[in-house]
Parts: C-alpha cells; structure tokens; sequence
C-alpha cells in the first residue's frame, strides 16, 4: 500500500539520500511530496504533489486535470499566502469547478458553435458555453488524470504530467500526446512548459487557468494591472471575436501603464457589458514564439507583484465575473463575483474559424510547444 506521504529531497545535481521527511539544509534547490488525494469519477488514483523551493515558496499540483490546488508566495513582510482560489478537496473539484487552476486542452477559450474545418473536412465539437465550444469540451483535459514523473533539476522541483489524448476525443481529430511540466524556480516562479505531437492534422491551443488573489482574500478592485498589449480582439454578445484587432487607446482597455481595475470595471464601454466585466483576450506586443512579458500585477495591501511572460500571442483577462458566493472554497471562503482574477497566455480565441489569427493548427512532424512563467516579488506601495 502506498504511504501517506512520501518525500522526494532534490540536490542540484543528485538526488539526495536524505531521511524521509527531512529537507536537506542548505543543500537542496527543493523538495517533492507526493500524497493521495482521492480518486477520479472512474476510480483512477489521484494524486497531489507539493512543490517547495530553497525560499518557502509552495506549489500544490494534482495529477487530475494538472490542476494548480494552491500557491504559496510571500508579502512584502514575507509572511506567506495561498494566492490562487480552489477547494480543499478533489471533490469540490469533481462538483463544478470553473476551471479552476486547471489545464486547459485540446483548444482553449471559445471555438463558435462548436464547428470548424480542417483540410476540407468540418468537425464538430461538443457545445458547453452557450452556443459554442469553451476549454477542451464536456471532458478537456481538466478532467483527465495525467501520469506524473516527479525529478529534481536544477532550477528547482519538478513535475511532469503526460497525457494521450486519442483520436475522436471530445470530436477532434488525431492521437495527441501532450507533456506539461510545472518548475518551481530559484527566483520565486512557476514556470509551465507543454509540448504536443499529433498523428494527424489536428488544432492545438494549450493553456492554464489559475484563478488568482495577490491578497489571499476579499475582492482583486484594487489590485493594478499593466497588459504589454496595443490591440484586443474584440467579441460579440457570445463572446466570439470578430476578426477585429481593436486599437486599447482611448478604451477601458488600455492597460499600458499600471491601473487599477475598480477604476474601469464599471465603464459603460459596450465590450465590458458583453463580458459583465473584463473577459477579453489581448493581442500581446512581443516577437511571435518568443518568450516575453505580457503583463504584472501589483497587489497594494500586501505588496506581491505577479509577472506574466508567456511565448503566447494572446492574453485573456478575466475577472471572475460569474463567481456569486456558491461556491465554497479553500477555509470556508464563499467565493464572490471579483474574488479573483484570470491570465491565460494562449492563441486567440476560436483560432480555428479565423484565418488572419496565428495558426493553431498542429501537423505530423511538428511539435506544438508553449511556455508560460507565472514570477512572484514583492514592493513597497507607490507614492501618491
């Protein structure tokens, strides 16, 4: 029978045969804990792994849905919090999760009605966001349990979830392996990076979806945003982008420079009362494929500062607009409409039916590779 708890102690370059249990003082770039955590609607185990660097940080990853269950950074005091929302238990997970801390597969964000065409050929998906397609399907890649392989490297504790996803799964075409890794970094960062290969032509947009609170609690209104973005794509009343690449100036949008969002949230702009809010992608301002900044977020009262680099083209914002207190979360937090607030570096939404959008598409030979780095510091407030 496997053991409650097992410790994995990682030195840089070995690993270290330190009693179960114990961290190596002074000599481990971090550590491993692998534990139960219940069992998938199919019986399959689940596990969750804890991730620990040299400096205290903590990250919490189970192998169901390669969902991100807590993240534990520090304030400016370096008192340490759980920053991302979600559940205690796999079961509040299994209940109706929005998504939360969760990977995101085979396509992320919306695709229009479920339809689109690949090679001549139109495929249907299924519909799960009104009239369209939203994060994978009935059954994405949130809701599979992936295989793990825990290793220490030397940037810091490392997990490894693999997953086959087989042809005709939730109506896309081909057999896609995909591997996702989580680091948890020297510097204080979680960095994910997936990989994809396909047997066949197939459409591939991989991202993740923490629901976060630099605070720990209460609503993020005051939390300051700066997006390295000069366009959006603007959507329609189901939240499908036009094919428009929308200037932010002069918009509530428009988040070159740091803001708060309590001072935009409620603009009469005719995009903000779509989404009830912001749930809007922005079209990032860096090289294409290259690793760069997409946005930070600095959280007054505590001091965190969160960076958001990402080889992605877009960035969707949104801020937990739908969130109204039925939800019971991690310590008995009812979580509420601005509770959190979302980054999801990714291709476009409903990539597939726009052709001017950069290509999700995935062939034989090629490998879809996507990397995000989540970095977490802290500052004094700013001067008024």
């Amino acid at each position: 029978m496997e053991n409650a708890f097992e410790w994995v102690t990682l030195a840089a370059t070995a690993f270290s045969a330190a009693v179960a249990g114990c961290v190596g003082a002074g000599e481990t770039e971090g550590t491993i804990e692998k534990s139960p955590f219940g069992a998938a609607p199919d019986g399959t185990p689940v596990q969750i792994f804890t991730l620990r660097n040299r400096q205290g940080m903590e990250a919490r990853i189970m192998t169901y849905g390669g969902i991100l269950v807590s993240l534990k950074t520090p304030d400016r005091a370096g008192k340490f919090c759980d920053v991302v929302l979600g559940f205690d238990k796999l079961d509040g997970y299994l209940a109706g999760s929005p998504y939360f801390g969760a990977l995101i597969g085979r396509c992320g964000n919306r695709i229009a009605k479920g339809r689109f065409t690949l090679n001549g050929k139109n495929y249907t998906l299924a519909v799960n966001n009104g009239p369209n397609h939203l994060h994978g399907g009935l059954k994405g890649f949130d809701k599979a349990v992936w295989k793990p392989t825990p290793r220490l490297t030397p940037e810091g504790p490392s997990l490894q979830l693999d997953y086959l996803s087989r042809d005709g799964e939730e109506g896309y075409p081909g057999n896609l392996s995909v591997t996702a890794n989580y680091t948890l970094t020297k510097e204080n960062a979680l960095r994910l990076e997936f990989s994809a290969t396909s047997d066949q032509d197939t459409v591939c947009n991989l991202t993740h979806h923490p629901y976060f609170n630099l605070r720990g609690s209460g609503e993020i209104l005051d939390h300051e945003f700066q997006i390295n973005a000069d366009t959006f794509t603007p959507v329609d009343s189901t939240l499908i982008p036009t094919g428009e690449f929308r200037p932010v100036s002069g918009t509530p949008y428009d988040f070159r420079q740091p803001t708060a969002i309590r001072r935009r949230i409620n603009d009469p702009y005719e995009q903000i009362k779509i989404g009830h809010g912001y749930d809007q992608n922005f079209v990032i301002h860096k090289p294409p494929g290259q690793l760069g900044l997409a946005a930070r977020v600095f959280e007054p009262v505590t001091g965190r500062v969160m960076e958001v680099s990402s080889t992605e083209p877009g960035l969707q914002f949104y801020t937990a607009n739908f969130l109204d207190g039925n939800l019971h979360g991690k310590g008995g937090w009812d979580y509420q409409k601005h509770a959190a607030f979302c980054l999801e570096p990714q291709h476009h939404p409903d990539s597939p039916n726009h052709p001017n959008f950069p290509s999700v598409i995935l062939r034989p030979g090629d490998t879809y590779r996507q990397t995000t780095v989540f970095r977490f510091s802290s500052r004094q407030a700013s001067k008024s």
